[in-house]
């Protein structure tokens, strides 16, 4: 179609017509909607073969191909089983996984600015048309293949199409594609393409899938597997030597091999801790943190420095105009919201009416040189575009509608030059400038603009400080009456010359209410909160005192009077409260370096297009979703939904849970593991002339039967009330703690009750070590006696994993609604299995006598009693109180609780 038909081949006042809203949805029905055309999914059966197939569980195909080889069908058979459900446990994972990250994907804005009835309005990219008129301003992602009808100053990234770093410099009547970014400077373009005629679906096409790279939690989870499964393997092989050493059999050792390997392999563990990373997100979306990668979860609990924007994050972004200052005098406006009323305070007499002349001549130019708006929007007036710019919009109307004796009223806003080119933005000039006729406008940060004014500007710079420490935003706003016609190729820099100071704009953005308890919060928890703004020093600290963010002592950075030895520069970073103002993109990135550098984990936050190299190189990159460009959501890793900085708090405390939670579930499997080892290590150091307690099925059976569900909701498990009141936790997710918590009291407890119960019945048939095995019921009795000890101790481990701190019973028995479901499935099991003739009988095992019974319940108290002592020890350390909090990145801080 061309996109020059219909109602875009008209210009008005230099823009672009647009559709009308008719139009649109005719060519929305004809054209489709403007989405690439999706990638041919690997299909379901693949992707549930792919989890049957991996490295593990080819292993356990060749076990039980060999069971079947050697005569024993119902070892081959099981499993079988074992593959069957584990890979069927793992694909549901997966895809309840990929499902809710879908989901939240969903959640990022994805809106465009197009005119559409004569009027700028907002629409879904999906909704997009050939011939739509796209307005674009710096950081926005191209929604579409365009041409572009008007262009100010324009660069747009293409590296996503060709792969080029280099920003490539666009101009009126070239053609710029979907998916790339306009990073500097203003543009509207006229939609060539949409969806699948688009240049990126041509590439993707071509390209194809191509599969991420492990994440860090990946590499340790598989690290943590591959080294248990190395493990299993060697214990397998040792007994299976130690088997034919005692004269037993080649199938019988075969056999006990297989059931050690089968019952040490955690074939379970990566799809569980998918599923949580997965619940994790889904309750960080619900709070308005929306994560772009799973990983991400984890990795915002172990944050320990938080680098924060001021404007929009600490503040409301809600610019409002208060003071204005000329040669003539100073204004004092006091307004609400973008609104036109307001009532100004001039003074009196003919030096308050030249003093408002002069504002309203500043309002004006300052407005020529933004793209902003105030805009009527159901019932209320809001910012369409730059919240200051709006701002700016909403003083020049205000002033607009004074008459010479200076009272309030509202007023259309009185006319205004129309610009006929732009010099955009960036934060290497800090200002930017409009030519209207022969007239330049600029505006821009003072310390930017005033070295360009002819004469002196004392009294202006004194001005500055005193506006900024009281917390105000300051622009100084300048013109010049250009000689001559501007060549095209003309550079902004030679033009913003020898400028006429018209004044300065003083702007008000409130703090967020909240933002002080959350800083409170940050604080207990171990995390460093520093400032990292481009706004003027003043500012940045009065704005850092106001919210109790600033330190003590006090101290402030400037972008221009950083050291440049590193290691010094890293020494004034790493504290607490420190305060970075006017920073250039190099500067912001160099932080996340050296603050890294120190062992920090760094969360940064950002909402510009220059934000997006310091966003990637942070740990976390955290990037506005009501205010942040484009180009900031797609280099961050969080996207918070509301612009507040107490979500990012909130984001922190799921992802401790979140670590906790796998900890948890890590802890859980690990513990059982012993408890079905320990069988075979009677065995084998009996020499055979112990009865083993425990058969393969019956391990497979506690493996895929009993253990699931516990696991599974240990991984839901909410965050603690202490999450945040401790240091974050920067270990291993396997580490000295963990294990002698499960193979040196856990497990023991677990595997020491499961032989007493099995030795009890035993005993109680009349059997004595090295007598002849008592009757073959008896032999099932006392293996019944000690499964069931193993599926009740793990009863009460779930418990007592669900804290490493405290005891089950201080937390709440019934605060895991999943838990008591899945130890209500786990019973209903363990009666199948005991009391389900058949199934007994292929498990090898009876109900147990009553005796056993009796020991197999004592294992639920044994097992808490032991976890109990073990966390009060623990909490009785002096170093635990001697000690105060640890500096991040020191050993101190890696210790958890």
């Amino acid at each position: 179609m061309n996109p020059s038909a219909g109602a875009t081949a008209g210009a008005a006042g230099g823009a672009l017509a647009g559709l009308s809203s008719e139009e649109a949805a005719r060519r929305l029905r004809q054209a489709g909607p403007n989405r690439l055309p999706r990638t041919r999914a690997v299909p379901g059966w693949r992707r549930l073969l792919a989890e049957m197939t991996h490295f593990f569980a080819v292993m356990l195909w060749a076990a039980a191909a060999l069971a079947f080889v050697a005569g024993m069908p119902q070892l081959g058979i099981a499993i079988m089983v074992v593959i069957v459900v584990n890979g069927v446990f793992a694909y549901i994972q997966q895809e309840r996984a990929q499902h809710a990250a879908a989901k939240l994907r969903e959640l990022l804005p994805a809106m465009v600015s197009v005119r559409r009835d004569g009027r700028i309005a907002k629409v879904h990219t999906t909704e997009l048309v050939p011939g739509d008129a796209v307005v674009l301003v710096a950081g926005d992602r191209i929604p579409a293949d365009l041409v572009l009808g008007l262009a100010a100053g324009c660069s747009v990234d293409e590296s996503m199409l060709t792969g080029e770093s280099e920003a490539v410099r666009k101009a009126a009547g070239e053609e710029v594609f979907g998916g790339t970014f306009l990073v500097i400077g203003s543009a509207e373009g006229v939609v060539a393409s949409t969806g699948g005629h688009t240049r990126l679906a041509e590439i993707a096409s071509l390209t194809g899938r191509v599969e991420p790279p492990p994440s860090p939690l990946a590499l340790e989870l598989q690290r943590i597997v591959r080294l248990v499964a190395g493990v299993a393997l060697g214990i397998g092989a040792l007994f299976f030597m130690l088997s034919l050493l005692v004269g037993i059999s080649w199938r019988d050792a075969f056999l006990f091999a297989i059931g050690v390997a089968v019952a040490l392999v955690p074939e379970g563990l990566l799809p569980t801790v998918t599923l949580s990373l997965a619940v994790g997100a889904q309750r960080m979306a619900a709070r308005n943190a929306l994560v772009r990668n799973l990983q991400a979860v984890e990795t915002l609990g172990s944050t320990t420095f938080i680098c924060t924007d001021k404007t929009g994050t600490l503040t409301q972004n809600r610019m409002n105009a208060v003071e204005v200052w000329t040669p003539a005098g100073l204004l004092e406006i006091s307004g609400q919201g973008y609104g036109p009323d307001a009532r100004i305070s001039a003074g009196g007499g003919a030096a308050g009416a030249e003093a408002l002349r002069a504002a309203q001549r500043l309002s004006t130019a300052a407005r020529a040189a933004s793209v902003g708006r105030a805009v009527p929007y159901e019932g209320q007036w809001v910012a369409e575009g730059d919240p200051m710019e709006a701002a700016i919009d909403a003083l020049a109307t205000r002033l607009a509608g004074l008459g010479a004796a200076g009272s309030g009223g509202s007023g259309s806003g009185g006319s205004a030059p129309e610009p006929t080119r732009r010099f955009a933005f960036d934060p290497r000039r800090l200002r930017e400038s409009a030519l209207a006729g022969a007239t330049l406008y600029v505006k821009g940060a003072p310390e930017s603009v005033l070295p360009v004014c002819l004469g002196e500007p004392g009294a202006a710079r004194d001005l500055v400080d005193q506006m900024a420490s009281r917390g105000l935003r300051v622009l100084a706003v300048a013109e010049r009456q250009l000689p001559g016609p501007v060549p095209d190729g003309a550079a902004a820099e030679t033009l913003e010359t020898g400028l006429t100071l018209l004044g300065l704009i003083g702007l008000h953005d409130p703090p967020r209410a909240e933002v002080r308890l959350s800083l409170q919060a940050a604080r207990e928890a171990g995390i460093r909160v520093g400032m990292v703004t481009g706004d003027h020093a003043f500012t940045a600290a009065a704005i850092a005192r106001e919210t109790g963010l600033i330190g003590t002592p006090e101290l402030v950075l400037e972008g221009h009077t950083l050291p440049e030895d590193d290691q010094v520069l890293a020494a004034l970073l790493d504290r607490d409260g420190v305060v970075v103002a006017r920073v250039s993109p190099e500067q912001k990135l160099r932080v996340a370096r050296l603050l890294q550098h120190r062992g920090h984990v760094v969360a940064m936050t950002g909402d510009g297009v220059n934000d997006g190299p310091a966003l990637q190189q942070a740990d976390i990159g955290v990037a506005m979703g009501r205010s942040g460009t484009d180009v900031a959501r797609e280099a961050a890793d969080l996207v918070l939904l509301d612009d507040d900085f107490a979500t990012i708090i909130a984001a922190v405390e799921q992802g401790r849970a979140t670590y906790a939670n796998i900890r948890r579930f890590l802890t859980y499997h690990l513990t059982d593991n012993v408890a079905e080892l320990t069988p075979f290590v009677f065995w084998a150091l009996s020499g055979g002339r112990f009865p083993l307690a425990l058969s393969v099925l019956q391990i497979l059976a506690l493996d895929i039967g009993t253990d699931l569900l516990p696991a599974l909701a240990l991984g839901s498990e909410a965050p603690s009330k202490g999450a945040l009141k401790r240091p974050p936790e920067r270990r291993h997710l396997m580490d000295r703690a963990l294990m002698i918590r499960v193979f040196g009291l856990l497990g023991p407890v677990e595997a020491l009750m499961e032989m007493a119960a099995y030795t009890a019945v035993l005993l109680g048939a009349g059997w004595s070590p090295g007598a002849e095995l008592p009757a073959s019921d008896a032999l099932m009795a006392a293996s019944g006696a000690a499964f069931t000890t193993v599926v009740l101790a793990q009863l009460a481990n779930a418990f007592a994993c669900r804290s490493a701190t405290e005891p089950p019973w201080r937390l709440g028995w019934f605060t895991n609604r999943l838990l008591l479901w899945a130890v209500l499935a786990e019973l209903g099991l363990l009666s199948v299995f005991l009391f389900l003739g058949p199934v007994a009988a292929l498990l090898g095992h009876a109900p147990p006598s009553a005796g056993g019974l009796a020991v197999a319940l004592a294992a639920v108290p044994a097992v808490l009693a032991a976890d109990w002592l073990y966390k009060a020890a623990r909490h009785r350390r002096p170093a635990a109180s001697a000690a105060g909090p640890a500096a991040p990145g020191s050993p101190g801080a890696r210790r958890g609780a």
